[in-house]
């Protein structure tokens, strides 16, 4: 019995330690949160993204309408330029993040701006979250925020996720600037 007490004493003494080093070991709050009006091919707004940084990535959370029904790939440009004038060409090419070809299938793959496809059904609204781990809205080499920031570019047709050197998604029909001022 009188063994009974310490150890009871230490397994309260443990519990209590682990819990308050939970609370001081919590993930990180989220962090920096930008807001972006997305444009399609004739100037006007079909909406908004909202880009939040996470403990491991980006969550993109889309409210859009007005976009042709069906599969659409959706992905991050690499200058945050969007002239609608020019097919939003202007955006660049794929955010690469880094020494990747393109393609959520291709060995070596993919660019940190890939993302899986996006499906607008026949009311054309896009209401949808993706979860990005390639990026980053704080400094350094994966940030969506350098110098002249970057574009979420919707694309006419569905990413085949292989053909290089931007998955074969066809013509750009939407597009975000994504800049620290957004």
């Amino acid at each position: 019995m009188i063994r009974t007490v310490p150890i009871a004493a230490a397994c309260a003494l443990a519990l209590t330690a682990s819990a308050g080093l939970a609370e001081d070991h919590a993930a990180p709050a989220a962090g920096k949160t930008v807001h972006a009006n997305v444009i399609g091919q004739d100037g006007q707004s079909l909406g908004m993204i909202t880009l939040q940084q996470l403990p491991t990535g980006v969550l993109v959370s889309t409210d859009i309408k007005g976009l042709p029904e069906g599969e659409h790939g959706f992905h991050f440009h690499e200058k945050g330029i969007c002239n609608p004038a020019e097919g939003f060409k202007t955006s660049g090419g794929h955010f690469a993040g880094g020494d990747h070809k393109h393609g959520l299938m291709v060995e070596g793959g993919p660019h940190a701006g890939d993302m899986p496809n996006q499906y607008v059904g026949p009311d054309g609204v896009l209401k949808e979250q993706v979860f990005n781990t390639g990026v980053t809205l704080t400094p350094g080499p994966k940030s969506l925020l350098d110098a002249d920031g970057s574009a979420l570019v919707i694309h006419e047709g569905a990413d085949d996720y292989m053909s290089q050197p931007s998955g074969a998604a066809g013509s750009r029909i939407a597009c975000a600037v994504i800049s620290p001022g957004e």
